[in-house]
């Protein structure tokens, strides 16, 4: 396994919070998936936290590959899922999921820590061992 890139990124929950409370279904819409919707919203005392920590992993995977939000990236192109042992995961799609192949982007780590204040996401990038020599 190559290390391509990484990102990371500490959210504050707050924040996350108040876009949700003044923006409602507008700003969960335009950020999170319906299945990161679906996982938030299951447990309305740690809502803001899962939706803090998927916020942060998006922003870290953007890191990872280098860009930022812009040239076409949605917030929707980076979504957070788990594995049946919980284990979380990281799908790209679109602009993402196109960069991704570019770069030789073939699997994500990612790593997901929250409190009731703050949420990190840390996310690498991975790809082929390189057989070129430097």
């Amino acid at each position: 396994m190559n290390v391509i890139g990484h990102g990371i990124d500490l959210v504050d929950n707050a924040r996350i919070a108040q876009s949700i409370e003044r923006h409602g279904d507008h700003f969960i819409d335009r950020v999170f998936t319906d299945a990161e919707r679906a996982y938030c919203d299951r447990n309305a005392k740690r809502r803001f936290e899962h939706y803090g920590v998927r916020f942060a992993a998006k922003e870290a995977a953007l890191k990872a590959i280098g860009t930022g939000w812009r040239n076409g990236i949605a917030w929707t192109d980076v979504e957070v899922a788990r594995s049946p042992s919980g284990e979380p995961k990281l799908k790209v799609y679109g602009e993402v999921a196109r960069i991704a192949d570019e770069m030789g982007i073939t699997g994500w780590r990612v790593s997901l820590s929250h409190t009731e204040t703050h949420s990190m996401a840390s996310v690498i990038a991975t790809g082929p061992v390189s057989r070129e020599k430097t």
